[in-house]
């Protein structure tokens, strides 16, 4: 099996993934830690966490003849364009899932026209946890801030798995290299990483400006700062990133957006073609506006005024409620 696991390696090689390894199916995961984390209610509410819990802990169970699972890296690094409002690296070009899952799809059809196997690919999707097993993989370890670190390329992978039953070699799971570092654990702007490998959902960025679908609390507004999509902070400051190297991947290319303050008048239609085909999308024009009215809060001068006067007279209570903010930060920085 080993000839046909570099012929898996090759394939994955010439889809442009950067990583690539095999875990068994019986993997061993972190099964305690993660229902004491849910149990705390440290998830927030991606209440999509606490189901399938019987599959997700136990992943022989998500395709009972799987044998293996193959994991790949995506390197997604690039600098971060120069302009008013900060938007995660993974966010910045094409929705990563469509564009990671096209390329599993096709090195599953020459496994099963060469192979004659059976294989099933996850992208985010689907009760897998895609770090631990990445881990097992071979891929790189978990770092403090519980982001999958590898040596090559610092904390900017996407993650992909085949499920196949194939029953291939599997790697030599990774160990941890992160020594007494806590630059990640000190840089949180919110403190959401509570301690080395412990992370509160409630209190991420990335969390509160992507999957929290209320009001934004006001302890962690001033903190947000610019960001108007996620956070890298942790992810930045990591000492193991000296190696990182551009992706090769066109498509996660930056686009093009005006100004804050032009996106705050966005409609729906807008707001629609601006991000079609992006991570951004699912957040919806709510939300969107909801972080761009934090974000002119903190950031944001006189000039903004007018169109954060507007959102604030809406019909839009969470933007509403957001631009009233920032429109009292202004002013108080101005008087």
């Amino acid at each position: 099996m080993s000839e046909i696991k570099e012929r898996l390696r090759a394939l994955a090689e010439a889809e442009g993934f950067d990583a690539f390894g095999v875990a068994p199916v019986d993997v061993s995961l972190r099964r305690d830690y993660y229902l004491e984390w849910i149990a705390g209610g440290q998830h927030g509410e991606m209440s999509w966490l606490e189901r399938n819990n019987d599959r997700r802990l136990v992943p022989e169970n998500i395709i009972p003849e799987a044998r293996s699972i193959i994991c790949v890296g995506l390197n997604y690094y690039q600098p971060e364009p120069a302009r008013r409002g900060r938007i995660a690296k993974y966010a910045l070009g094409k929705d990563y899932h469509k564009t990671i899952t096209k390329k599993l799809k096709r090195i599953c059809l020459v496994m099963r026209d060469e192979l004659g196997s059976a294989q099933r690919p996850y992208v985010d999707t689907g009760p897998v946890m895609e770090k631990p097993i990445a881990e097992q993989a071979g891929l790189g370890w978990q770092g403090k801030s519980t982001i999958l670190l590898n040596r090559e390329n610092g904390t900017w992978l996407f993650l992909g798995f085949i499920f196949t039953t194939l029953e291939l070699p599997a790697d030599e799971p990774a160990r941890g290299h992160c020594g007494t570092c806590t630059r990640c654990i000190d840089a949180c702007p919110t403190g959401a990483i509570t301690g080395p490998y412990q992370l509160d959902a409630r209190r991420c960025i990335s969390y509160l400006t992507i999957e929290h679908k209320g009001a934004i609390p006001h302890e962690y507004r001033r903190a947000i700062g610019d960001r108007i999509y996620g956070c890298d902070e942790c992810l930045d400051v990591c000492p193991w990133n000296r190696w990182a190297k551009v992706t090769r991947e066109a498509k996660f290319a930056p686009r093009d957006y005006p100004d804050l303050r032009v996106m705050l008048d966005w409609d729906e239609a807008d707001f629609t073609e601006a991000f079609a085909g992006t991570p951004i999308k699912r957040s919806g024009l709510s939300r969107w506006r909801r972080n761009v009215c934090v974000a002119l809060g903190n950031v944001g001068d006189a000039e903004d005024l007018p169109s954060l006067q507007r959102i604030a007279s809406s019909d839009d209570a969470l933007a509403a409620e957001h631009a009233s903010w920032a429109i009292a930060e202004i002013e108080s920085r101005d008087v």
